[in-house]
């Protein structure tokens, strides 16, 4: 079965085409990072304006880089939430009009599921049940996956997502936007640490809170201008990221332990840290456990995950007919 499969929920505009829900045959990103930078971040309206620019062009260049035509498509797919509405309404109603057009079958997907099968395609032999943590600029849940469209939600964030809290700090430090790759960066070469709060660490639940900790850097920043005091902005990255990576691995592992699950899944932007990647690496060895997650190109949004997600959905026959766009759509 073959999937065209379109993301736009956010600032890329993604389309691609998938076999089976795990062979890539093309999966092309068009990124308005640039466009968003001299602004600190993503700028609504603006995104959707670039995304109605794109669109055609992407869906041409996938289809010529899988060497299909519209025609060969048995099943067409795209983001109906969460995101930005009129981003989402680009790319939702591209697909839907394809659809309608060759007369298939047109499959909504939510963007925080998509975000679990991207590592489907990182690997071949990952089947569920897991723990599932998606950690993104928009979004932090802690999930258990039964199946491919069973999923149970255990925790998700009370306020900032873990990548807006990266971006507003990076900000605060004065660094440039996207800030968690700068402040991934940076961290590695802190030396002393400050001790900035694991908030909810020990709460008795999986929800996360990341505000209270965007406000602990913040306030520290203010105090030490306003005595006149250097700031090493590698220990304060070193030193944040420690917290966020702290608490993350408490939650996860705790869930990880109480359901009896020896497979833990990662993904989102936020996965690509190469700090929490290693911090999960080492607490699994460990605790003799497996983790996962997808391959660089594959943690950021973009429409193979989509298609990975739409094609299980498909087959599971557990279709939604309420195809609109859906700003707030949760798990």
């Amino acid at each position: 079965m073959k999937v065209l499969a379109i993301e736009s929920s956010c600032d890329e505009t993604s389309v691609a085409v998938l076999e089976d829900g795990r062979k890539v045959l093309s999966n092309v990103i068009a990124t308005q990072i640039e466009t968003h930078k001299k602004f600190g971040g993503v700028v609504p309206e603006v995104a959707s304006r670039q995304h109605v620019e794109a669109i055609n062009v992407v869906l041409k260049e996938a289809l010529d880089e899988a060497n299909v035509s519209l025609s060969d498509i048995d099943l067409v797919s795209a983001t109906k939430g969460p995101g930005l509405i009129g981003a989402l309404l680009v790319g939702l109603s591209a697909g839907k009009t394809i659809a309608m057009a060759l007369n298939k079958p047109f499959v909504g997907v939510n963007h925080i599921v998509g975000h679990v099968c991207a590592n489907y395609i990182s690997f071949e032999e990952l089947e569920p049940p897991f723990i599932g943590l998606i950690i993104s600029g928009g979004h932090t849940y802690l999930i258990e996956v039964k199946d491919y469209v069973d999923f149970i939600l255990h925790g998700r964030t009370q306020d900032d997502a873990v990548g807006e809290a990266f971006d507003k700090v990076a900000r605060s430090l004065g660094l440039a936007y996207p800030g968690g790759p700068i402040i991934d960066k940076l961290a590695r070469e802190g030396k002393e640490t400050i001790d900035f709060p694991r908030v909810m660490i020990k709460e008795d639940n999986y929800d996360f809170s990341f505000s209270g900790l965007k406000t602990a850097v913040l306030n520290y920043l203010n105090s030490k201008r306003q005595k006149g005091e250097d700031i090493i902005k590698e220990d304060v990255c070193k030193s944040f990221q420690e917290a966020v990576v702290d608490v993350l691995l408490e939650k996860t592992f705790r869930l990880a332990d109480e359901k009896n699950m020896d497979k833990i899944v990662l993904c989102g932007g936020v996965s690509a840290n190469s700090r929490i990647r290693e911090a999960f690496e080492d607490e699994a060895k460990k605790r003799n456990k497996k983790i996962y997650y997808p391959e660089l190109k594959l943690c950021t949004d973009n429409a193979a995950m989509i298609g990975s997600a739409a094609y299980y959905t498909y087959k599971s026959g557990k279709v939604d007919e309420e195809n609109f766009a859906n700003p707030n759509l949760g798990l």
